[in-house]
């Protein structure tokens, strides 16, 4: 057989598409992955741990009120109890309240034991006590040191009577002198001026014109602790000075 009278050899077609393509194309796109190493699998992220959080506090439920009380009848006893300065007995609580003494005595033991945090409530610094003639509010015994801090200095700020008696002649007689002063009370006042001055309570107002002596008059301070307005407000003095004028005309 010639070659003339061979067959044509048929080409595959699949090889030659594949090979235009890739002659067409970047041989990556082609052939994925032909020349590059092969990727690695990237594991996913992986979620953030979230560490618990503190646990809420539990919140204590409301109080109910105590079966049969009475929030008005307490806050009178509480009134009552603050304001007096004596112990209180029942029957004198319940008179004043116009209230059962055995109602009274209920509502006397819910302050108690609302004060010393036996329903659920703070413990305060003072206690609804019974003593012989009564109940009355004492601070508690824990806090006797501070409380008897505050006396200490409350006590070292009380004026002598000295001072009073000095503070009453320069109140009345004001504008006055040292040497007016000390007449009228007939000691030397030269030490208890000097507490009232450095006390804020008496001050220097001027100079007398005849002797140029210094005048005292009291302060602002004063009338604000006095609760008046104008010194005009003191009380009168003459009934008191005729008193003092006939007792001393006894004695003579």
């Amino acid at each position: 057989m010639t070659d003339d009278a061979r067959p044509a050899r048929r080409t595959p077609q699949e090889p030659v598409a594949l090979l235009l393509a890739g002659l067409a194309a970047p041989v990556e796109e082609a052939v994925p992955g032909l020349f590059s190493p092969p990727r690695r699998a990237t594991a996913a992220p992986a979620e953030p741990v979230l560490e618990p959080g503190p646990e809420p506090l539990p919140v204590a439920p409301p109080r109910s009120p105590e079966p049969g009380a009475d929030a008005a009848l307490d806050e009178a006893l509480e009134a009552l109890f603050v304001a007096a300065d004596r112990p209180l007995d029942l029957l004198t609580v319940a008179s004043t309240v116009e209230r059962p003494v055995g109602q009274v005595r209920r509502a006397v033991q819910r302050i108690r034991d609302d004060l010393d945090g036996v329903r659920g409530g703070r413990r305060r610094g003072f206690e609804l006590r019974e003593v012989a003639t009564g109940w009355r509010l004492y601070a508690r015994p824990a806090h006797d040191a501070v409380v008897r801090s505050l006396l200490e200095i409350e006590t070292a700020g009380r004026l002598s009577q000295a001072a009073l008696e000095t503070l009453a002649v320069v109140a009345y007689r004001q504008p006055v002198s040292r040497g007016q002063i000390g007449a009228i009370r007939a000691v030397s006042v030269d030490s208890v001026l000097k507490t009232l001055v450095a006390r804020g309570l008496v001050e220097e107002v001027g100079r007398s014109e005849e002797t140029g002596a210094t005048l005292y008059g009291t302060t602002e301070d004063l009338l604000a602790a006095l609760g008046i307005r104008s010194i005009d407000e003191l009380p009168p003095l003459a009934p008191l000075l005729e008193d003092a004028e006939d007792a001393r005309a006894v004695a003579r």
